[in-house]
């Protein structure tokens, strides 16, 4: 995703995950898989939209167009939460991960996979000092 795209809105999200989750498909589709909500002619718009924005790609080969997701999940995770440490918590990450420890209930296996990335940083760190 270009430093210059503005994030998703949540209706874009919303259909972004739609696409992430069942591949490229069509306005109908999209509309379905989000459980028709808004009305198939507001997710066209929207589509359309997020087209010009480029966050989606559009196949218009066959008479029924096919839209994909321009821009991987995790891609676009990285980048939104990027931006929220920079303007929610000043560029501090560990201000972010105390406050979302301390936001909702964390199961063992979710502190367990926290650790675990912290362990891997840690020997990252270490392994560019040398």
């Amino acid at each position: 995703m270009s430093d210059k795209r503005t994030p998703p809105t949540q209706a874009e999200l919303e259909i972004l995950q739609a696409l992430w989750g069942g591949g490229p498909q069509t306005v109908r589709q999209i509309w379905e898989a989000m459980g028709s909500r808004g009305g198939y002619t507001t997710t066209l718009k929207l589509l359309q939209i997020m087209f010009e924005k480029g966050l989606v790609t559009r196949d218009e080969s066959r008479m029924t167009h096919i839209y994909a997701a321009a821009v991987a999940e995790g891609e676009n995770q990285e980048r939104m939460v990027g931006g929220m440490i920079d303007r929610v918590f000043g560029g501090s990450l560990s201000q972010l991960v105390l406050r979302a420890l301390s936001a909702k209930p964390t199961s063992p296996e979710e502190l367990a996979a926290i650790r675990a990335l912290i362990d891997e940083a840690q020997k990252e760190k270490r392994g560019r000092k040398k």
